[in-house]
């Protein structure tokens, strides 16, 4: 992903699984946030447990790269309840990230569906959800670059965007 810098919500699962692959993404100037621990519905966990859903995970994180991330994104919910971005915030998250742009890739469309969705709903300033371990979301990424940059836009990560 040459010029293109992303944000990967990893769910902590995934870091224990892929520590080099998560390391790698660090390596490539991409960031990392928390998105749980199993990718559960925190909305509709007990306080308890969704506490420890997001807790989990940012132990993951600081054990693998020395930081928890700056970033929160809640799973299966496009946007955090108000009990969990105060338990984000009280875990050290300088916010909660949500997405604009559904990028449906999760369910195996195609990568030219893929790019077709994505380049009709983005704009300057839009979070597109995407998802790792789909070869559709993985052979769409140069169209969608492509056509991002045609439209003077381009990938950067979740802190880029809201320091711009």
């Amino acid at each position: 992903m040459v010029g293109a810098r992303v944000t990967v919500m990893a769910v902590g699962r995934w870091l224990d699984e892929e520590p080099s692959t998560a390391r790698a993404f660090l390596d490539d100037g991409h960031e990392l946030g928390n998105h749980t621990q199993n990718h559960r519905d925190v909305d509709a966990m007990s306080e308890a447990d969704s506490h420890a859903e997001i807790a989990q995970c940012a132990e993951r994180l600081k054990k693998l790269t020395g930081t928890a991330g700056a970033w929160f994104r809640p799973s299966r919910a496009r946007h955090a309840s108000r009990r969990v971005r105060a338990q984000a915030a009280a875990l050290g998250y300088r916010g909660c990230l949500s997405y604009d742009v559904d990028s449906l890739d999760f369910t195996d469309p195609g990568a030219s569906a893929i790019v077709r969705k994505v380049l009709h709903e983005v704009r300057g300033g839009s979070v597109v959800s995407m998802h790792l371990g789909h070869s559709g979301t993985v052979e769409a990424l140069p169209a969608l670059l492509d056509g991002l940059r045609s439209r003077g836009l381009r990938a950067v990560t979740a802190s880029e965007l809201v320091s711009a």
